[in-house]
């Protein structure tokens, strides 16, 4: 039988797995490209975030352009700090082109650091 006390609010494993995804989304915001003064989040390159049971943790990212000289070492750079997040099991960005990248997925406070405001 199970009593009133055993039962654990849904609201606690949904709030842990929230935290855990705010843990993310701050590792991935140590990531700057190199040519711009402001964080890979923040420019709108991340376009999903997914955490698996276990938590896998799936990223789909774009960049600013496919010519990027940076193409080779964001995506390793993210999964690198991804990785250095406790809790963690496994890691996985994928690179994409869909949608291309504007200066629209920028946040607000990325537009106001970059000067399109």
């Amino acid at each position: 039988m199970m009593l009133k006390k055993d039962i654990i609010p849904i609201s606690i494993f949904l709030m842990s797995e929230l935290e855990f995804k705010e843990e993310i989304k701050k590792a991935i915001k140590l990531v700057y490209d190199p040519e711009i003064p402001v964080d890979v989040l923040e420019l709108g390159l991340i376009y999903d975030i997914k955490v698996f049971p276990v938590n896998n943790v799936y990223v789909l990212m774009t960049l600013t352009s496919p010519s990027c000289p940076s193409a080779g070492t964001i995506p390793g750079e993210i999964e690198q700090r991804i990785r250095e997040v406790e809790g963690v099991n496994d890691v996985s960005v994928e690179l994409t082109f869909d949608p291309p990248y504007t200066t629209e997925m920028m946040s607000e406070e990325a537009k106001l650091e970059l000067g399109f405001m």
